[in-house]
């Protein structure tokens, strides 16, 4: 389980007391010279200590399932039908379903067309990912969980309790929700023709996996189920880890071929391409790439999937190597070059200005 039961006392009392501390500075009519400039200090070392209480009662706490009912919810009543139009891709007796879930979410089924058996990743709503088991008329008997997160993982005990012999696989370093299956580094769950390995990419977070789907037994193309580790033109964020440690996992996913199918977790299309169009403002094919993203948002249809080939001409999270981005970022600390401290560095400075450009 992500959670057992109630926080212990000292995580509330220390979490409420410095939320209170916190709030009563920030909200103080007083606004000499010198309390500003403690607030912005107490900010300023506060508010990754905060991010911290708040980050673990969300992962190890009954109010993190509260806050996604809550977000479940709302998606629900704003996007009856989800928040994007979807296609799917069918290829030699398999089909890849993506289902818009939540706001911004993608959950996927994954489909033996002749067997009639279907797998799950990341269902997070599990009312639209039955009603497109349902509609397919298939057999569930898998859910792959990329990580913890409520968002991704949420919908794991209603679907593996309506499916009885649906088998639940995941991380058993992550916590994953009613997980029966562990899965390590490289192993391969197999369903009907479908083989689909689990690679472990650490960094989002401690046991983050991806799923790549063998395109070699349905003579197609491979599919990478990325969860939050890469997005089309983005990566996730490192909640449980290093720039480092993310850098590995991007380059696991760097090692896989270019026509590789990119299936993320998230909708983030447009604001990464824009954000890579800061950073890389002459690249040709993120302009390009954008300007087909815009006409797809327009019409609120999906961006999914993309190719590992067009990540590595445009996604500035893959390109840490290019010396054509390190001279776009300008001189900063220490030298860059291809060494894999010098670009974890520049991960870290992508990552900073990712957010700077974000709170615009």
């Amino acid at each position: 389980m992500a959670w057992q039961g109630w926080p212990g006392p000292w995580l509330w009392v220390t979490g409420c007391g410095l939320l209170l501390f916190v709030c009563v500075l920030l909200l103080s009519p007083r606004g000499c010279r010198a309390r500003r400039g403690r607030r912005g200090l107490l900010m300023a070392r506060s508010q990754r200590l905060l991010f911290r209480i708040g980050y673990s009662l969300y992962t190890r706490t009954w109010l993190g399932y509260l806050f996604y009912r809550q977000q479940l919810r709302r998606a629900r009543n704003r996007y009856p039908k989800g928040h994007s139009k979807t296609q799917p891709c069918l290829f030699n007796g398999v089909k890849v379903l993506p289902i818009p879930v939540l706001s911004d979410n993608y959950s996927y089924l994954i489909i033996d067309t002749q067997a009639r058996l279907a797998v799950a990743v990341d269902p997070s709503d599990p009312r639209a990912v039955q009603a497109s088991i349902e509609k397919e008329g298939v057999t569930l008997v898998a859910i792959l969980c990329t990580h913890k997160h409520w968002d991704h993982s949420g919908g794991n005990r209603d679907l593996s309790r309506r499916h009885r012999d649906c088998r639940v696989y995941g991380s058993p370093q992550d916590g994953i929700p009613y997980l029966t299956h562990p899965l390590c580094h490289q192993d391969v769950v197999s369903v009907g023709q479908l083989q689909i390995r689990a690679l472990a990419t650490p960094g989002h977070t401690q046991g983050h996996l991806v799923y790549l789907l063998d395109g070699e037994p349905y003579k197609g193309p491979s599919c990478l189920f990325s969860g939050d580790l890469l997005f089309l033109s983005g990566c996730g964020r490192t909640f449980e880890g290093t720039a480092e440690t993310m850098l590995s996992s991007l380059d696991t996913v760097l090692g896989l071929g270019d026509d590789t199918l990119l299936w993320p977790g998230h909708e983030y299309a447009e604001e990464n391409l824009g954000f890579a169009g800061v950073v890389e403002p002459e690249n040709l094919a993120r302009e390009r790439k954008l300007q087909w993203v815009q006409r797809q948002r327009m019409e609120r249809k999906s961006t999914c999937p993309s190719t590992l080939g067009e990540e590595r001409s445009y996604n500035p999270f893959l390109r840490t190597h290019c010396l054509a981005l390190q001279e776009a970022l300008g001189p900063g600390p220490g030298s860059v070059g291809d060494d894999d401290c010098s670009r974890a560095q520049l991960l870290e400075e992508l990552r900073r200005l990712k957010d700077m450009h974000k709170n615009k």
